[in-house]
């Protein structure tokens, strides 16, 4: 009998020695991503404007085309499927690195068209993969706890690489150099994602649509809606109308990483303490006030608030990926979240199109208040998330079982 619990106790402890190698390397691999998606985001807008010389319209119509690999990337996940996740990943994110570091040699739009169609589909298919795995390592129970710290881990090597990118614009550097710095870190994400276990992997290609699922892909369609209108002309805003110079753009974007890295796993705990449908709803309330904002203030100085405020809650969008945790089996999570990703970016293809068009026509001020729209709808479907969600228990499991308790280091 005492054999029996000692040979017990070296396999729980063998099992913890692997989670917490696991999300240590997830950890990193989120940390690279992080540091080179939030660069292109940061350098976006100046990169459009005072190098690419882009229209409205063009943005728009740049981000429609961007937008669509999300649609593609289930097709490529459910492809995949059976494959060790984390080498999925560490494929996928060559494809990131390469194609966001040719930025640094395009000079005319249909090669940026091109450059940007290859490193997006890198980065979607990624998407749902950090949060597939973190919940697969995650214990029982403390899902948000272990997604808050990834995220958190992301926002790290954000705020690090916004701070290496203002030193180096402060010091002469040019904009364009700075996408070979960021594709070259996206290839540290790929290395890393070789040292997460390879047994995390989904199930053999099933597209996942499910009736119950149904509030969950809705969210993501609406979060892709308002979050597309902000990521397409929010910093185009700043930077095309109020000529905000490339230092005070990756100012911000610092302010922003430094409140996720401390906001995202308080956040998280809040998300296992309160539930989902409260965090939604008080997430996309605010969102609606913010996208008013971009619509009518027309102070730069209090608009750098509104940017700021805007892309920090983005943190509370968290709550998605923790409501579909708690709700499908341990073998439908991936495909279910790369069905949000999907749903998600239907809306993303169509809305910067829409939004180019309106600004074209219209003016600004209207592409915004159909981000408001979104963020106003996005309520009344948080009000039907329920209180408490009891998890899914049926299904096979794809986590590294039992994979039971412990700490990551």
């Amino acid at each position: 009998m005492a054999e029996q619990l000692k040979i017990g106790e070296n396999i729980d402890s063998a099992l913890d020695h692997t989670r917490k190698r696991g999300l240590k390397f997830l950890c990193i691999a989120s940390a690279a991503v992080g540091f080179t998606l939030t660069l292109q985001i940061a350098l976006n807008a100046n990169f459009a404007v005072e190098e690419m010389n882009l229209s409205g319209f063009q943005q728009g119509l740049l981000e429609m085309f961007r937008e669509s690999c999300g649609i593609f990337a289930l097709g490529i996940l459910a492809l995949l499927a059976g494959l060790a996740e984390s080498l999925i990943g560490a494929a996928v994110l060559i494809f990131l690195a390469v194609g966001l570091g040719s930025y640094c040699f395009v000079h005319d739009y249909f090669w940026l068209i091109i450059a940007s169609l290859v490193w997006s589909q890198g980065l979607h298919v990624w998407m749902p993969l950090p949060n597939s795995m973190g919940l697969a390592l995650a214990e029982p129970g403390r899902e948000g706890r272990r997604i808050g710290q990834i995220q958190a881990a992301g926002a790290a090597g954000s705020g690090f690489g916004l701070v290496l990118a203002l030193v180096l614009n402060k010091v002469g550097m040019p904009i364009r150099p700075l996408y070979i710095v960021a594709g070259s870190v996206a290839l540290i994400a790929s290395a890393a994602c070789l040292y997460i276990p390879r047994q995390i992997r989904s199930e053999k290609p099933k597209l996942v649509i499910r009736r119950k699922y149904g509030l969950y892909y809705l969210l993501n369609f609406l979060e892709g809606w308002r979050k597309q209108i902000f990521l397409a002309f929010a910093g185009f805003l700043l930077v095309k109308v109020y000529g905000t110079p490339l230092s005070t753009m990756l100012i911000m974007w610092i302010v922003v990483q430094a409140v996720g890295w401390f906001s995202s796993p308080v956040v998280g705990r809040l998300i296992d303490r309160i539930g989902e449908r409260k965090i939604l709803v008080f997430y996309y309330s605010f969102m609606t006030v913010c996208f008013l904002g971009y619509a009518f203030i027309r102070s730069k100085y209090i608009l750098y608030g509104v940017f700021l405020l805007d892309s920090s809650f983005f943190v509370f969008a968290m709550a998605l990926t923790t409501y579909i945790g708690r709700l499908a089996p341990a073998n439908e999570k991936t495909m279910t979240l790369s069905m949000g990703v999907a749903m998600n970016h239907v809306a993303a293809v169509t809305m910067p199109l829409v939004g180019g068009i309106v600004w074209k026509y219209l003016g600004y001020k209207w592409t915004f208040l159909i981000g408001s729209a979104a963020a106003a709808a996005s309520i009344l479907a948080a009000l039907r998330v329920p209180d408490r969600i009891r998890p899914a228990i049926e299904g096979v499991p794809v986590t590294i079982t039992p994979l039971a308790g412990g700490e990551p280091d």
